[in-house]
């Protein structure tokens, strides 16, 4: 079918605004009264708090307020698990838990007071290795997990520091390992990186005489940090306002309660607009960063290469609180057995509290690190069969109908075919003839959490413009274009007509979130049926002013018309609507629109994880990787990437074009330079200067490849893609530093250091061997 606007390459309707510096930020705004407050945080990674004194820092002139956990009222914070206060009470569990806070003047001041506050603490021992935390004896990060309020789907382990205990039971394992002709095991790491956003963590809140909670800030959902908020007062959701302005890049950095809670105590204290903005060195050591993971994977082949079996155990550190954590081990989980067709499956996903940092959502939700640790052992395997690695794959992979590990009959699979294209275009079969080059391959699925709603109005004036009324929130990757592009589609309009609105709980209706690449999906689909409810009451107006019946009417480039008859009609800008009428006839035209994914099946069975529809939508993708490598210095170079990946349907290549360049380079990224580095707790590398990400120098040759396989749910066939760009390419690379040098990798970032013990271990293994024989 051919469409007017869907399939197009529009510009991103608010690039002009923030080119030219018109969008506001929460960083830009300033509200009458408003005071700015800064945070002192915890020297230890886990202590007993046994005295606060604030007397000296309560001194200091313009100071307005100094607040501990003792000040407030005693609530808990999460939206999965409970286990947060605003500021410590008893005991600290981090390098960067939050003590205190100081509300004053400016900025200045407010530092100048955090300097002298003085606490007393009672070192207790801590624990930093997730595996040494699992132990039935280890440390206890949180004393009371037991009391704790949690969502329903997770399963907390008792009196221990595992706070997401997944399963997944498909078939008999131990059968499937027993009639194996081959076994193969291995263990991959992956570690802590940051989100690296334009935008620091910044807040404001102002919580009035009355108790009503207005919040100003840059997160991925607003009624979800509305109804955290709500629920750790123990007030009314209606009496929290929820206001994001734009958004400054967010990459599941910005998604559950970051600076939120703090910010609203403290407005809580003073009654007065307070304001906190996290300095760069605060985002790296007090929000999250991507989960660390260790994956351990046994799978049981024929000879053939049929895989029969599967095992995987994965363990995250979630550091000192849950935030999302839970809810990754889940998502990750679900797929970590990789896209295949595996008879018999028995994953256990552990998410493990420590005295690390904070870990959380992450591009990929847990996608990457997972991703890496299967495909790397797929072509383990295929080597030890003597198999090509792209066959063992195809011969493996899910397709259309397929049935995935828990149970869920597959729709919309363009697995194969992203597979076949990454090769062909990357030359995945081509001799090679330099040496110390390689190819690499490497494919991927990801579920779209589920089930989740979204609604939307559209509103159409007395001119005929449009506009949408959504919570969505656009974090630069194009959603309000996208959202922009539906509605022009479906109203017949040109999308400079169309208006896309800021989220406002006050005013704008529900939507989950900017997560789990759902918002093309679900908003997509919210603000189709809002447009077409729309278009029914225009054409209730018409019916009466042309004298025929609804269903005759039809509407196309800005014109009603009658279908037998196209040259009747008037165009939509004739049409009496909002205040204006035609001899009585007229009235206001606000479409209504939503679409959930919940239903049956929805839910896992958490001994067995059973369900029919765990995942609103899979998205596939297939990513080849080619290298060469200097066996002097272990220098990797990224010759050429080739990303296939299965989009559903285009609804705007020249965004989806920006969102492959990006999630490539932020995988490569991930790869090849990216670590948070830990020692006892402690962030040795919180800033650009020591922490490293790509640039645009450098960068090697980015091919995209769009395979449309459209899903029967989605808007105009469309679904999402935005976090499988960054989840093949570590893999990928891997494979194809083994394919130019004989050494695997089998820890992420795969540093130059790496390669050259990679190298020395292999020569001295070499030498063993001749020795012996």
């Amino acid at each position: 079918m051919e469409y007017s606007y869907i399939g197009k390459p529009f510009r991103n309707v608010d690039a002009w605004k923030k080119a030219v510096g018109a969008a506001q930020y929460t960083g830009d705004l300033r509200i009458p009264g408003m005071l700015y407050a800064k945070i002192l945080r915890s020297r230890y990674p886990h202590a007993r708090i046994l005295n606060i004194d604030t007397g000296r820092a309560k001194q200091v002139k313009g100071v307005k307020a100094v607040v501990t956990g003792r000040d407030i009222p005693n609530c808990l914070f999460g939206t999965v698990i409970k286990d947060k206060p605003a500021f410590a009470w008893e005991k600290v569990r981090y390098l960067g838990d939050e003590v205190a806070g100081v509300v004053a003047v400016d900025i200045d001041t407010a530092e100048e007071a955090l300097d002298l506050i003085e606490v007393d603490y009672e070192g207790l021992p801590a624990v930093f290795d997730p595996t040494e935390a699992m132990k039935p004896d280890a440390i206890l990060v949180h004393e009371g997990i037991n009391e704790y309020e949690h969502v329903p789907i997770i399963s907390i382990v008792k009196d221990s520091n595992i706070c997401e205990h997944f399963k997944i039971r498909k078939g008999d394992v131990e059968r499937g390992f027993k009639e194996a002709d081959f076994v193969f095991e291995d263990t991959f790491r992956t570690q802590p990186i940051q989100h690296c956003q334009i935008e620091p963590h910044t807040v404001i809140a102002d919580v009035d005489q009355l108790g009503n909670v207005t919040i100003w800030t840059s997160t991925q959902s607003a009624y979800v940090t509305r109804d955290a908020i709500a629920a750790g007062l123990g007030i009314p959701a209606n009496k929290v306002r929820v206001i994001v302005p734009y958004v400054g890049g967010g990459f599941g950095g910005k998604y559950f309660l970051k600076t939120e809670a703090q910010t609203v105590m403290l407005s809580y204290i003073v009654r007065k607009p307070v304001k906190l903005i996290l300095t760069r060195e605060e985002v790296f050591t007090a929000t999250s960063v991507r989960q660390p993971l260790i994956a351990e994977i046994k799978t049981g082949v024929k000879k053939d290469g049929q895989i029969i079996a599967r095992e995987c155990k994965l363990v995250w550190d979630s550091g000192a609180y849950c935030d999302i954590g839970p809810m990754i081990s889940r998502n990750a989980g679900l797929s970590s057995a990789g896209p295949y067709q595996i008879p018999n499956v028995r994953v256990d996903s552990y998410t493990v509290y420590t005295n690390n940092p904070v870990s959380g959502a992450f591009r990929g939700f847990g996608m990457p690190q997972v991703t890496f640790a299967v495909e790397s052992h797929m072509d383990i395997i295929a080597e030890k069969l003597n198999m090509n690695s792209l066959e063992f794959r195809l011969k493996n992979v899910v397709k259309e109908g397929s049935i995935s590990a828990t149970g869920q009959i597959l729709h919309s699979v363009g697995l194969p075919e992203c597979l076949k294209k990454a090769a062909e275009q990357g030359g995945f079969d081509r001799e090679k003839k330099e040496k110390f080059t390689g190819v690499g391959i490497a494919c991927m699925h990801k579920s779209s959490v589920n089930p989740t709603s979204s609604c939307a109005f559209v509103k159409l004036n007395s001119d005929s413009s449009v506009e949408v009324i959504t919570s969505g929130v656009d974090l630069g990757q194009g959603s309000n274009t996208v959202i922009t592009q539906i509605v022009a589609e479906e109203l017949g309009i040109p999308p400079k007509q169309v208006t896309v609105s800021l989220p406002d709980t006050q005013v704008t209706p529900f939507d989950q979130g900017t997560i789990s690449s759902r918002l093309t999906f679900h908003i997509g689909n919210a603000v189709k049926r809002a447009a077409e409810d729309a278009k029914e009451e225009i054409f209730k107006i018409a019916s009466k002013i042309l004298d025929v019946s609804s269903e005759e009417l039809g509407l196309r480039e800005g014109r009603v018309f009658v279908k037998a008859k196209p040259e009747t009609g008037l165009p939509l800008q004739k049409i009496p609507m909002g205040g204006r009428f035609i001899g009585g006839i007229g009235h206001p035209v606000l479409g209504k629109g939503f679409y959930s994914t919940a239903g049956e099946g929805t839910v896992l069975d958490l001994e067995t994880g059973q369900g029919a529809n765990p995942a609103a939508f899979w998205m596939y993708g297939a990513q080849l990787a080619r290298v060469k490598i200097d066996p002097e210095t272990g220098e990797i170079k990224i010759e050429k990437i080739v990303a296939a990946h299965d989009v559903g349907k285009v609804i705007n290549p020249l965004l989806l074009e920006g969102q492959f360049q990006g999630g490539l380079v932020m995988g490569l990224g991930g790869t090849l330079l990216e670590e948070v580095v830990w020692e006892n707790g402690k962030t040795l590398n919180p800033s650009f200067v020591d922490y490293k990400i790509p640039n645009s120098i450098g960068l090697p040759e980015m091919v995209s490849i769009f395979i449309e396989e459209p899903h029967r749910e989605g808007p105009f066939g469309a679904k999402g893609c935005a976090e499988p760009l960054t989840a093949c390419i570590p893999a990928a690379i891997a494979n194809a530093v083994f394919d130019a040098i004989g050494v695997r990798i089998k820890e992420l970032p795969i540093t130059r250091e790496k390669i050259l013990r990679a190298i020395r271990e292999k020569s001295e293994n070499k030498k063993k061997e001749n020795k012996d024989s």
